[in-house]
């Protein structure tokens, strides 16, 4: 007999796990749109040549393949595969239809993504990403916008305690040299300070040491790296590390995006941090994280990728996104108790009870003229005894059951029995819904 469960690390999502999801989803979506962002959608699978090389070589081993099919499916050969993420199909899109899109274009993009990965408490192998981004423009106004929306977004699903941290990979890469870390070791470097607030210095450290980055070298990384509390302190100590121009044009950058983000909702959350270093290849400006206090982890990432939709396009197109990690704030938000009550709501508003099948017919037509009223009806499909009908109402948290027997088919009214309060009305069946709907809570 097969097994009932799903994939390792694919969930199925019951009623309430729906309506959580499309409560934060409803949220974001709101605020991206407040910010003048357009939806877009993709296909779930891209062609391979798409996404490989895209993300480097531990995201190569993270991408789920698809076989080739028919004829060629004896070969082992793959020629598809789930997106890994929302911004390669994007820079793919807008390589494709650059002469229809507006520039500067911006979009955002609510879809499944799929990753071979290790599952584990948050971390999925089918998960959603909510991502906004704009192509078209360098100006700094860009990050700080995106700064802003992704506060605004987790502010009003309730988080307070949320830091944006950023850094810039220019910035990095400048003060990997200057700290004398061959150039063939950067990538290794930036994987291991990239764990810097997961492992310790010493961690890190020790990984230096182990991915061939000499004893000096190391030594002054990890004061290079011990980031000031203070945005503008930080910036004036890193400008004073850096040795090359385009280092010392990062923390220009750097400074620029953090004045703008002063007048959004980002104001006092951002936090330089010059370890940051995010691990997919395409990143070539400002680099951008969520944390939350004491929760490993982030809620969400970003930053800017202009050379990412010049491979498809063949001309640089200046780009930068950030995208919230929508499992992660689920699972936030259900241990601290963030989901408003009314998310678990009963089904309907109204069971309509049948006594018998000659009623299934009045039971039908007074369910449609209550839904167009406004309210969610059930129509109980079995006939039969009313304290059954009416248990399986209460246990399912409907709070009105209308009773429409065979002296309430003759008058055209309806009795409609409040379980909470154990009472009854007869109403007039034209004037049953708006009594309900005066009666109920307001949903929103």
């Amino acid at each position: 007999m097969p097994g009932t469960a799903p994939p390792s690390g694919m969930r199925d999502f019951l009623p309430e796990d729906v309506r959580r999801r499309e409560h934060a989803i409803g949220i974001i979506k709101r605020v991206y749109e407040r910010y003048g962002f357009e939806p877009l959608e993709t296909p779930a699978a891209e062609n391979l040549e798409t996404l490989l090389g895209r993300y480097g070589d531990e995201g190569n081993k993270l991408i789920f393949k698809i076989l080739r099919r028919g004829e060629h499916e004896a070969t082992g050969q793959a020629d598809l595969a789930l997106r890994y993420d929302l911004t390669v199909p994007l820079a793919r899109v807008v390589a494709q239809y650059q002469a229809q899109l507006p520039r500067p274009f911006r979009r955002y993009q609510i879809q499944p993504v799929w990753r071979a990965d290790r599952p584990g408490r948050g971390r999925f192998r089918e998960f959603y990403q909510c991502d906004i981004d704009a192509l078209g423009s360098t100006s700094p106004v860009v990050e700080a916008e995106l700064c802003g929306a992704v506060a605004d977004a987790l502010g009003e699903l309730g988080f307070a305690d949320f830091a944006i941290r950023i850094n810039h990979r220019e910035l990095l890469t400048s003060l990997l040299r200057a700290a004398g870390v061959a150039e063939d070791a950067h990538g290794a470097a930036m994987v291991a300070l990239d764990k810097l607030d997961k492992i310790g210095g010493d961690g890190v450290a020790r990984e230096l040491a182990e991915r061939g980055v000499g004893t000096e070298a190391r030594e002054t990384l990890l004061v290079f790296f011990a980031a000031a509390p203070d945005v503008d302190q930080e910036l004036a100590r890193l400008g004073a590390l850096v040795t090359d121009e385009r280092g010392a044009a990062a923390v220009e950058n750097l400074r620029a995006i953090g004045a703008l983000a002063a007048s959004t909702s980002a104001a006092g959350r951002l936090r330089i941090d010059p370890s940051l270093a995010r691990g997919l290849d395409y990143y070539t400006g400002a680099i951008m994280e969520i944390n939350v206090a004491d929760l490993p982890g982030s809620l969400g990432a970003g930053g800017r990728y202009d050379n990412l939709v010049g491979m498809f396009s063949g001309q640089p197109i200046p780009a930068c996104g950030f995208s919230l990690g929508l499992e992660r704030i689920l699972v936030v938000m259900g241990e601290r108790g963030m989901f408003p009550a009314s998310l678990a709501s009963a089904p309907a508003d109204v069971l309509v009870a049948t006594f018998d099948a000659a009623g299934a017919g009045p039971a039908m037509r007074l369910a449609d003229r209550l839904r167009g009223a406004g309210l969610r009806v059930m129509v109980y499909p079995d006939p039969g005894k009313i304290g059954r009908q009416i248990k399986y109402a209460d246990s399912r948290g409907i709070p009105y059951v209308a009773i429409l027997g065979e002296d309430e088919i003759k008058a055209g009214s309806v009795t409609m029995k409040h379980l909470a309060t154990q009472t009854q009305d007869t109403y007039d069946q034209a004037a049953a819904a708006a009594a309900i709907l005066e009666r109920l809570p307001a949903r929103g």
